[in-house]
């Protein structure tokens, strides 16, 4: 399992140029697959790191913008099926935070396909595996997310700042401010 400050600095230590996804796990269906998946030995990219969720109810927009500011190039968040949530509603509450994400990256001219929902039961491991096979290969094939060095005059490099090029640009992220990523938190 990879702690959320870790999953954070992944873009940093991909060698070679190679894209990095966080993906954001519920306990009870996402994770129980994934971990099955790993006991058969089935691989996955190395460009995804597992975060472990009691639910994904408890991820919020900040946690998957705050993943792609600080060096994931995407981020995907996966849990029950819909109406099957272990929490009775955190995963449609986890859909409309996607969906909000989505929207958002749109409007600054990024990809809003950086940020995904996949949904599945713990007895469905091909379905996690394909799931995250289906992010990796959508991430590889939009071009690199590129940001603003921190301490850098965000203006001068926005999206609308003279660039052409939409999708190409997120905001400056605060490093010295302590982690990437907290600890996922709030309601279900």
């Amino acid at each position: 399992m990879t702690t959320a400050t870790e999953a954070a600095e992944v873009g940093t230590g991909m060698a070679g140029g190679e894209r990095s996804i966080v993906a954001f796990c519920c306990r009870e269906c996402a994770y129980a697959a994934a971990d099955t998946s790993a006991n058969a030995r089935t691989s996955l990219p190395p460009s995804v790191r597992l975060i472990l969720l009691p639910c994904t109810g408890r991820v919020s927009p900040l946690h998957l913008l705050s993943a792609l500011a600080e060096g994931a190039d995407g981020v995907m968040v996966a849990g029950c099926l819909e109406g099957q949530c272990h929490y009775r509603e955190g995963n449609f509450n986890a859909i409309d935070r996607v969906t909000f994400v989505q929207r958002l990256l749109e409007s600054v001219g990024v990809e809003p396909e950086r940020c995904r929902m996949f949904t599945m039961s713990a007895g469905e491991p091909p379905r996690f595996v394909a799931a995250v096979k289906e992010m990796d290969r959508v991430v590889g094939a939009l071009p690199p997310l590129t940001r603003c060095a921190a301490g850098a005059d965000p203006s001068a490099t926005a999206v609308g700042a003279g660039d052409t090029a939409p999708g190409t640009r997120v905001g400056a992220a605060r490093r010295s401010a302590g982690p990437a990523l907290v600890a996922p938190g709030g309601e279900h």
